[in-house]
C-alpha cells in the first residue's frame, strides 16, 4: 500500500499531524522507534497510578481553540501547577509570590516585599548584566538568587550561572499576591486518563508500526508515502555532518514507596546545589483531589545531564553557537522536497505542549490546503 504520508514519531505534533491528515482523507502510516505512542508525554499505570514517565508534564494554555481542541480527546482534571522549593530543608512557594517572600523574609504586606527586592536589586545592579547570575540579581535580588535558582539553575544546566548567557533568564515572575499558580494560563489540566490515552484517540484508526527505526532504514520507508512528516532530531537526520547539536538529557529514578502520601505535593523542586537531584515528582497528586488512595506512591527522582549519543535529548541548549548550527541544518531541510520538518526536536525549540499543537495544526493546514 502506498501511503500519502509517512509520520515519523508518535509524539503529540505527528499525532495531531497524522490525525488531522487522516480526517481529511488521507492514507498515514506513523512509525515510532519506540515500543509505545505519546513520546515524551507517555504515561503509564503502576499501582493504579498515571506515572509520567518522562518526567511532569502538564498543560497549560491561553489558546482557546487549542484546549478545546485536546478536549475532543481526553477529559481534563482541573490540577493546578503549585510546585515548593526544597532549599537545604527550607520550604517555599514557587514561583516567588507573597508566601515566599513572607516566608523568606517576614514581610506582610506587598509594598514591604518589593522595597525587600527594590532594595538587594539596587545593592548589586550591573548596567549591562554579562551572565546569568547578574541578569537574575538585576530582577529579583541576592537572596532570592542564592537560595531558590542560583543551584537549580546550574544543576539543570551542568555549569555555573556565571558561565551562562543573561539572554537564558529574560524575565522571572514576582507576584506581589498569595497566589502559588505556577502557570498564568487560563486553561489548565491533565488528562484524567493519564496522555497516552489521549495520544490514543488521535491515532484511533490510523496504522501504526511501533519499535521501528526510521533512520536505520530510511529508503525502504521512505519508498512506501509520497511525503514524510519527520519530528526526530534534525541533525540526526542529516547524519550530523555538520556536527551535532547539544541538548540537555533528563535522568529519572522512579520507586514504588509503601507509604500513601510521600511529599504532600506533585512536585518538590531541591534547589540548593548539594542534593544531586533536581526535583521529586509524586505522580498521584498531579490526579486533583486525589485524598492518597490506596496504600503506595510512586516518587521520580530527575537528574539533569549532558546529553550524549544513546541518550534521549530533552532540552535543546539555545545558545549562540548552537543556534547558528541549526539554521544550517534547517537550509538543508528546506532543501528536502518530500519531507517536512516538525516539533521539539525537528526545529531544536523548546515546545510547551500547547505550542507543539499549534505548530502541528499550522503545518497540516498549510499543506493539505495545497
Amino acid at each position: 500500500m502506498q501511503y500519502d504520508y509517512l509520520i515519523v514519531g508518535a509524539g503529540l505534533f505527528g499525532s495531531v499531524f497524522a490525525h488531522e491528515a487522516a480526517a481529511a482523507g488521507k492514507r498515514c502510516l506513523v512509525i515510532d522507534k519506540r515500543s509505545h505512542i505519546a513520546g515524551n508525554i507517555y504515561t503509564e499505570d503502576v499501582e493504579g497510578i498515571a506515572v509520567h514517565r518522562y518526567g511532569a508534564h502538564i498543560f497549560h494554555t491561553n489558546n482557546k481553540e487549542v484546549w478545546d481542541y485536546v478536549n475532543r480527546f481526553a477529559t481534563f482534571n482541573r490540577y493546578t501547577n503549585s510546585p515548593v522549593a526544597n532549599y537545604k530543608g527550607e520550604l517555599y512557594n514557587l514561583p516567588f509570590n507573597m508566601n515566599t517572600f513572607t516566608k523568606m523574609w517576614g514581610v506582610i504586606t506587598p509594598a514591604e516585599a518589593e522595597a525587600k527586592i527594590a532594595e538587594q536589586r539596587a545593592a548589586h545592579y550591573t548596567a549591562e548584566p554579562k551572565n546569568l547570575e547578574e541578569q537574575a540579581i538585576n530582577l529579583v535580588g541576592t537572596d532570592i538568587y542564592e537560595k531558590l535558582i542560583k543551584g537549580y539553575t546550574e544543576k539543570q544546566w551542568g555549569r555555573p550561572c556565571t558561565e551562562l548567557p543573561a539572554f537564558i533568564i529574560k524575565r522571572l515572575p514576582v507576584r506581589l499576591t498569595f497566589d502559588n499558580n505556577y502557570f498564568n494560563a487560563l486553561y489548565q489540566g491533565i488528562p484524567n486518563e493519564g496522555y497516552t490515552a489521549l495520544v490514543a484517540n488521535l491515532l484511533d484508526g490510523i496504522e501504526v508500526r511501533l519499535d521501528t527505526d526510521y533512520l536505520a532504514d530510511k529508503a525502504a520507508l521512505d519508498a512506501l508515502a509520497d511525503k514524510v512528516v519527520y519530528t526526530g532530531p534534525i541533525d540526526a537526520y542529516f547524519g550530523c555532518k555538520l556536527g551535532a547539536l547539544q541538548y540537555r538529557s533528563v535522568r529519572f529514578e522512579t520507586e514504588t514507596l509503601d507509604t500513601p502520601n510521600y511529599q504532600g505535593n506533585a512536585v518538590i523542586n531541591y534547589t540548593d546545589a548539594e542534593t544531586p537531584y533536581t526535583r521529586i515528582i509524586e505522580h498521584k497528586h498531579f490526579v486533583f483531589g486525589s485524598t492518597e488512595p490506596g496504600t503506595k506512591t510512586v516518587i521520580s527522582r530527575e537528574y539533569s545531564a549532558e546529553w550524549k549519543p544513546g541518550d534521549e535529548p530533552y532540552y535543546p541548549v539555545n545558545d549562540a553557537q548552537n543556534g547558528a548550527l541549526y539554521e544550517q541544518y534547517k537550509a538543508l531541510a528546506d532543501a528536502e522536497g518530500k519531507v517536512l520538518f516538525g516539533g521539539r526536536l525537528g526545529e531544536y525549540k523548546y515546545y510547551d505542549m500547547d505550542r507543539v499543537i499549534e505548530s502541528a495544526l499550522a503545518r497540516v493546514q498549510a499543506e493539505l490546503a495545497k
